[in-house]
């Protein structure tokens, strides 16, 4: 099996990794956890692309699922949310990753051509991350921010790092006379439509554009890509993005707290994976399609508010057949304890529970593979 656009030197650590625990196999190839992994009869190639948030977790369930399945070729463009869903309904791809569910408006509108006549489609919300608020401050380490500052900032309507509304969450932090340059994705990103519904929902005051995964402003910098955002900041001083925590973490960025409550929060899978378990999912879906309705208004204590729920996008029952057992056993994989370690491993992010497993796993199991 080969890795297509997909850093490798983390994919042989994975492979090493996971080889050592002995991983299990996918329900389909019917391997399980030993010294020696069973080795599946499954063969052929599997593509797949979108949010590039889940492209470090991507890599790492591609290195586990290899152990295994040594005769699977998959491919992964991590080419942004939007593309990989607009990709996934043409049926250029038989799996998306998306940092959002489709709307129950666009699964309605239709078509999805990859799926067979009347299948439904899935979503696995797999991949769960902080996101970060990062900043490059010369001289600045941390800071505390309320979701009003937050939207201040990104708005235009704080135009300087040593505002009077900053100060007051800061005290005893030199703030500089800097101009602020906030930093967005130009991208149609899921990461997008999870920071704004953030501000949307916790500062509406302030932030009035509704969520959405197209920048709705026309201030600020445009960069492409979680990677785009990230060297963006990097590159400057006085910036402030928003990003997958993992790759913020990877470059060392200073990341701020988030008030919830009367507590700043940092950003943590443990944090980010609370407010999860205790969000709703979406009504009005079908079977399989486990869109969560977060409430990034929670005062609970411990709790993380900006977070990205990321999902695997699939069809139950696909127009080629024979592309099926390769998503159904992939899938399998990405969901099971060793998957969801493997990625909060490399990616940094927060394993789902054993009660949202269970759901995930009978939405697989609806994928017609016969």
């Amino acid at each position: 099996m080969k890795i297509s656009r997909i850093a490798q030197v983390g994919a042989v650590a994975a492979v090493a990794a996971l080889a050592l625990a002995g991983c299990a196999a996918n329900e389909t190839s019917g391997g399980g956890s030993s010294e020696e992994p069973t080795v599946s009869d499954l063969s052929g190639e599997l593509s797949g692309g979108g949010s590039s948030a889940q492209e470090v977790a991507v890599q790492a369930w591609t290195a586990g699922f290899q152990t295994t399945n040594p005769e699977v070729t998959i491919n992964y463009d991590p080419s942004g949310s939007g593309a990989g869903r607009e990709s996934f309904q043409a049926g250029a791809f038989p799996f998306a990753g998306s940092d959002r569910a489709f709307t129950i408006e666009e699964i309605e509108a239709g078509p999805f051509d990859g799926c067979a006549d009347g299948s439904a489609i899935i979503e696995l919300p797999t991949y769960i991350s902080p996101i970060a608020v990062i900043f490059n401050i010369e001289g600045v380490d941390t800071l505390n921010l309320d979701a009003a500052t937050i939207a201040g900032l990104f708005s235009g309507e704080i135009t300087n790092w040593n505002d009077p509304a900053i100060a007051a969450l800061n005290e005893g932090v030199e703030l500089p006379d800097l101009a602020v340059t906030p930093v967005h994705r130009q991208d149609d990103s899921g990461t997008t439509e999870n920071f704004t519904d953030y501000l949307y929902q916790a500062a509406p005051d302030v932030w009035t554009s509704e969520p959405d995964g197209v920048w709705p402003l026309d201030s600020g910098e445009g960069a492409n890509g979680t990677s785009g955002v990230v060297s963006a900041v990097a590159g400057g001083n006085g910036t402030i993005g928003y990003a997958d925590a993992s790759r913020a973490a990877e470059e060392g960025l200073s990341t701020a707290a988030v008030q919830v409550g009367d507590e700043f929060v940092s950003y943590s899978p443990e944090a980010a994976a609370a407010i999860v378990d205790a969000s709703p999912l979406e009504e009005g879906r079908g079977e399989g399609d486990l869109a969560i309705e977060l409430d990034r208004s929670s005062e609970e204590a411990g709790v993380y508010p900006i977070v990205l729920v990321s999902y695997m996008i699939a069809c139950q029952e696909y127009t080629d057949a024979a592309v099926a057992p390769l998503v159904k056993g992939f899938l399998q994989y990405v969901a099971s304890p060793e998957g969801q370690d493997a990625a909060a491993e490399a990616a940094g992010s927060a394993p789902i529970s054993d009660a949202l497993r269970e759901q995930v796993n009978a939405a697989i199991d609806t994928i017609v593979t016969e």
